[in-house]
């Protein structure tokens, strides 16, 4: 059926379905059943053609849908690509990033696992209704040793503003290894107490001391709505993450 006969549901539902399928760790990535990065982004082109046709899902960085809750459902990399950690250490050291990432990529399952990987945002406008701040937080379960050492990288970043209808400006401030299980196992309350209080890294900072303005990225939202959302790293256009609402906001996370 051509996409131009699909209702926006059909179309939402068809990216769903695949980008499961893209994830699925049953299927080996050679499997012809499994979706390839470009048939992802065919999906999603026509889900948002569709969505530009109709008017809705547009408009994101002021209509208030970002905020919330939201667990990831494709990346065109590790899932820890996700993060604007990451986008913003590639900023700071263009020449080494992919260079490290492979290498880490390369560690087989079940040496190291990744995933789930979920973003909290929550909003505000200021008194003129133009001007878009808030928070973002990050967080990406990463296992290792079999699942002996796990724990939630996450991070922090501030929302400094909006550029047009769809981007928002990001700047990151701490990343810290949460709910570590290699910390817990320090005999009697000590490892809960580590836990709870190790500091987080000031993440942000370290990278704008390697290349002045890196630690800010743009995130563009390409489609939102109560359920979906489709959003790219801006240096990156072509990388497309999807995105599931798990909740809308609540301010309790931050």
């Amino acid at each position: 059926m051509s996409s131009a006969t699909l209702t926006l549901n059909d179309l939402k539902t068809d990216l769903v379905r695949a980008c499961n399928k893209a994830t699925d760790k049953e299927l080996s990535s050679s499997s012809l059943s499994k979706p390839t990065i470009n048939e992802i982004r065919s999906l999603v082109k026509d889900l948002e053609d569709k969505a530009e046709m109709i008017g809705e899902g547009q408009t994101s960085s002021s209509s208030g849908l970002m905020a919330g809750e939201w667990e990831l459902l494709y990346s065109p990399e590790d899932a820890t690509r996700s993060s604007p950690f990451f986008w913003a250490f590639a900023q700071a050291f263009p020449d080494n990033a992919d260079q490290i990432y492979s290498i880490t990529d390369a560690i087989p399952a079940p040496i190291k696992e990744v995933g789930p990987a979920y973003q909290t945002i929550e909003l505000s406008e200021s008194g003129d209704r133009v001007t878009i701040t808030g928070k973002l937080v990050s967080r990406v379960k990463v296992a290792t040793l079999n699942g002996f050492a796990t724990s939630i990288m996450t991070t922090r970043a501030d929302i400094t503003g909006s550029i047009g209808l769809d981007g928002l400006t990001i700047r990151v401030d701490t990343t810290k290894p949460e709910e570590s299980t290699a910390l817990q196992l320090l005999p009697g309350p000590l490892g809960t107490l580590v836990n709870d209080n190790l500091p987080a890294f000031p993440s942000g900072d370290a990278l704008e001391q390697f290349q002045p303005g890196s630690s800010t990225v743009i995130m563009r939202t390409t489609f939102c709505d109560d359920g979906l959302r489709i959003s790219r790293n801006d240096a990156k256009y072509d990388d497309v993450y999807v995105w599931r609402r798990r909740e809308f906001s609540d301010t309790a996370d931050f």
